[in-house]
């Protein structure tokens, strides 16, 4: 127990979120990249152990469970040499850190000479080497092609920056500006930090400030502890899937995750995950730590996230080697869209199990599609790097439906660039950005809607376009009987005689000016049988956009016709819906059996779209050529059994 007043423990402990608030909003002020003004970063504080103190309000989930790792590798690596006014750089992967490009800034802050505190900085440099623009190598299998890798390493000395320690990074960078310029911004942040920790010591006292730094996280411990003691004892234990293994077969790629709840104690298993694949979706073992965490704190978001909350829920990654714990020199850019993400909706899975008035079913892929090359707007042609996310959609949720268009679980803080800020620094044109019609995953309540955006490449030289996705193939999947959303997969001039359909996770192809491009976001997994929706629902979906008439009567048997569209009237037609949704019960289970190549054969002929194969026959394509996958297809129709066809009555 603290010997802090409540009073001034309560009101220190909001002032910590405050100060990482505020370094949030100087590095919003003074960053170069876009990138970073988008949001791609987090800021946090931490005790003279590297234990975080407090994270901020809006930051980036990824980076939060990772940022006392950094600080812990910089007190362990300048142990005795750390002094007033340093601040160190660290982007490694393998040292506790989540990808080459995202870079810490640490300040250690000092009170009398002492040692408290340490502010950190986080964000996401656009460029950082490697082998193609926006080091997004898909095609990477170690980390020497991702960028460069900085270990701890002191960039202000005593107050003096190491302006050659900086350019040396910088000079490694297609963005060499950008890169300084946010490096100072970081550095700036920092000092923030300090100077309002120093604000709270000269009205409170070292010792009351010091003393709040362990009070916040014990105070988290308790909360936490006493949560999960009033959760049911168990283990629950589940897979999610990376869709191949460029290195070997086509098949589905595991990651197993196991949830034990003893006591007032939560472990995490991911043992028994395959080896690391020859790709960079690869996770370290800082990453796959803070995807369990991550979705722990999805389903408990009443309690703060600092070291606290880590001290009752522990995490096993596993040995190294595996596709959650690669180690060096395993590429591990990509695992935000990889490991990451699948450990973290795997979580989701469980504690659905766990807090069913809480259930969620698995939400879209983080994605990131990156053009670079030369822009020829200027005379001067410099470097460029259209670097874009979307938003998509989440789960179908206990009692309702999921929500549309919106932040990667990955990060709710993430911001959508505005197209006009792109335009404006790069040569692509953005053409489309919409709700696509059908996205949400079928099911009692829907899974949110994803987006379409696509663009046209003008004046660019030299370009090639990368992209960071998967769940072309463990296609966003649905529980409790409810169905999946859409696959991922960028088309290149779809429609015309250059038509492509390069995948969905793909690095370095060479692009040039008038080329056009389009990606989906997928929606949200459906949670509960479709069949046991609401007529009412479906019409309501149906008039807003969200489901096509067609899809209604395929998905949810629900047969809707059109009165005036224009109006966005419609209506029921109930003594066909009931008969509809009778056949279905009766013969849907049966068509997950069917064999796959005339299922193939029957969608090359036009007579089934892609939705009807993940959602129906589960049969997964090379959605390019249109030939089967065998060995994706047979685990992707038991992964449909088990969520879905299990729970059908």
């Amino acid at each position: 127990m603290s010997s802090l007043d409540p009073v001034t423990f309560e009101v220190l402990k909001n002032s910590f979120v405050t100060v990482v608030d505020e370094m949030a909003e100087q590095i919003l002020r003074t960053c170069h990249s876009f990138v970073i003004f988008s949001r791609d970063f987090s800021c946090a504080l931490h005790d003279a152990n590297g234990d975080t103190i407090m994270q901020g309000s809006q930051d980036i989930a990824v980076h939060v469970g990772t940022l006392h790792l950094k600080a812990k590798a910089v007190l362990e690596d300048f142990e005795g040499d750390i002094h007033e006014g340093d601040v160190f750089a660290v982007n490694d992967p393998y040292r506790g850190g989540t990808h080459f490009p995202d870079f810490s800034l640490i300040r250690p802050v000092f009170a009398d000479g002492e040692l408290i505190a340490l502010a950190q900085a986080n964000g996401h440099w656009a460029d950082v080497g490697g082998s193609v623009p926006g080091s997004f190598d898909v095609g990477a299998t170690d980390h020497f092609g991702e960028g460069i890798r900085v270990p701890p390493i002191r960039v202000v000395d005593k107050g003096t920056a190491r302006d050659d320690v900086i350019g040396m990074i910088a000079s490694n960078s297609r963005a060499p500006g950008d890169i300084v310029g946010d490096c100072h911004a970081q550095i700036e942040a920092t000092r923030v930090a300090e100077q309002e920790l120093f604000r709270l010591i000269d009205k409170y006292g070292k010792e009351d400030v010091v003393t709040a730094f362990g009070a916040v996280q014990d105070y988290v411990e308790r909360l936490t502890r006493a949560r999960i003691a009033d959760l049911p004892d168990g283990e629950w234990e589940t897979a999610d899937h990376v869709d191949f293994d460029p290195g070997s077969d086509e098949g589905l790629v595991t990651v197993k995750v196991k949830l034990t709840i003893d006591g007032d104690e939560i472990t995490y298993d991911l043992n028994g995950s395959d080896p690391a694949i020859k790709s960079f979706l690869n996770s370290g073992a800082g990453v796959a730590f803070s995807g369990a965490i991550a979705s722990a704190k999805t389903f408990l978001p009443e309690i703060p996230l600092n070291s606290g909350f880590y001290r009752a829920i522990k995490v096993e990654v596993g040995p190294e080697g595996t596709i959650v714990n690669a180690g060096w020199p395993n590429a591990v850019t990509g695992s935000v869209s990889g490991a990451y993400e699948k450990i973290m909706n795997a979580g989701f899975e469980l504690w659905s199990q766990v807090m069913p008035e809480r259930a969620m079913a698995c939400c879209f892929n983080l994605e990131y599609l990156l053009v670079g090359g030369r822009d020829a707007r200027r005379e001067d042609r410099p470097f460029f790097m259209w670097y874009d996310w979307m938003a998509g959609g989440w789960g179908g949720r206990n009692g309702r439906d999921g929500q549309d268009c919106t932040s990667p679980v990955f990060g709710v803080g993430l911001a959508v660039q505005p197209f006009e800020g792109q335009e404006r620094l790069t040569p692509v044109l953005t053409a489309q950005h919409e709700i696509i019609p059908d996205s949400g995953g079928p099911g009692k309540h829907r899974g949110g809607c994803g987006v379409r955006k696509g663009g046209t490449l003008t004046q660019v030289d030299a370009a090639v376009m990368s992209y960071c996705c998967d769940r072309a193939r463990s296609v966003t999947w649905g529980i409790a009987g409810g169905l999946p959303s859409l696959p991922h997969g960028v088309w290149l001039n779809r429609g015309s005689d250059e038509e492509r359909f390069l995948g969905a996770n793909f690095s370095g192809v060479p692009v040039k000016e008038g080329d056009r491009f389009e990606r989906p976001s997928a929606g949200g997994g459906g949670l509960g049988d479709p069949l046991e929706r609401d007529p009412a629902e479906v019409l309501e979906d149906v008039a807003d956009g969200y489901v096509t008439i067609e899809r209604a009567a395929l998905d949810y048997g629900v047969v809707v016709e059109e009165v005036d569209a224009e109006l966005a009237e419609y209506r029921i037609d109930e003594a066909a819906t009931s008969k509809l949704r009778d056949e279905q019960r009766a013969t849907r289970a049966a068509r997950i059996d069917e064999d796959p190549e005339d299922v193939a054969r029957r969608f090359r002929d036009g007579q089934l779209d892609v939705l009807d194969l993940v959602r129906h026959y589960g049969v997964i394509l090379d959605w390019g050529s249109g030939d089967v996958l065998p060995r994706t297809t047979e685990q992707y129709r038991e992964l449909l059994r088990r969520r879905s066809v299990s729970e059908w009555g």
